[in-house]
């Protein structure tokens, strides 16, 4: 059986936002080296990656694009490769490549993805699936 495995970023006060949804307080200004590695390790896995549609469409407005190859090109270059599935009652496409989208069933489709053969599934983010 396929894990599910959760990468979220909160505040320390549980939240993954601030009351205007703003995420700052989790992405570093200043070059992290030790914290570029981890991600770098991370993206290195495999697997499928799930979203909401929220962090789905942050995720999609950033990792295609010429700015995301500059900074960090193995993160940009696997999150454009790995397959992606999208959970959205309310999205009419999924553009990224590589990405799936699935309007309805959340627990019924995770349950089947986790039955089937392949690699680990990780949730970035998205809290409303999470939760």
């Amino acid at each position: 059986m396929r894990r599910l495995l959760v990468f979220n970023q909160t505040s320390l006060d549980g939240y993954f936002a601030d009351a205007n949804g703003d995420m700052r307080f989790a992405h570093n200004e200043i070059p992290d080296v030790e914290w570029d590695a981890f991600v770098r390790g991370n993206a290195s896995g495999g697997g499928t990656l799930l979203f909401g549609r929220v962090t789905y469409e942050l995720m999609a407005g950033y990792w295609p694009t010429p700015l995301a190859a500059e900074r960090m090109p193995v993160v940009a270059e696997r999150m454009n490769a790995f397959p992606k599935v999208v959970f959205s009652r309310t999205l009419a496409k999924a553009s990224w490549s590589n990405t799936t989208l699935v309007k309805n069933d959340l627990p019924g489709e995770i349950r089947r993805m986790k039955a089937a053969p392949g690699a680990d599934m990780v949730i970035l983010g998205s809290g409303s699936v999470v939760s």
